[in-house]
């Protein structure tokens, strides 16, 4: 397990990243807000600080959902440990309810994948972790 110390305390570099891709065109404001929510969410599920947390959104990307172009979301949780049943579902309402919010993407209509990658399998700073 790698510490960097200059985050005080040893605490364990994770660095979750939420990839998100929607049919729904996204404006500035809204990305922003769904930015901030994502966030602050998957910092708190995952136990993580959100300095560490790293969200994407694309927005007006073509997709069809069961045949239709009805509003829809598709995302992928990418993270170094922090991950498995309980959080995943934890995660997966959070972030379907913060896309029914402010995108009015039913949750029936937005899948997740998450991967627990290890260490050597994500980079930063020019290195791996």
């Amino acid at each position: 397990m790698k510490y960097l110390p200059w985050f005080g305390l040893g605490i364990l570099r994770n660095m979750p990243t939420l990839n998100l891709f929607t049919n729904v065109p996204v404006d500035a404001v809204i990305a922003s807000d769904i930015l901030k929510d994502s966030t602050k969410a998957v910092a708190k599920i995952i136990g993580k600080p959100e300095s560490y947390v790293m969200i994407l959104i694309n927005g007006g990307v073509p997709i069809a959902f069961a045949g239709t172009e009805v509003p829809a979301a598709y995302g992928e949780l990418i993270s170094i440990g922090g991950l498995g049943p309980s959080v995943n579902g934890k995660l997966s309402s959070t972030i379907a309810e913060i896309l029914q919010t402010k995108l009015s993407i039913d949750a029936s209509r937005f899948y997740i994948k998450f991967y627990d990658v290890q260490r050597p399998f994500f980079g930063f700073n020019g290195s791996t972790f």
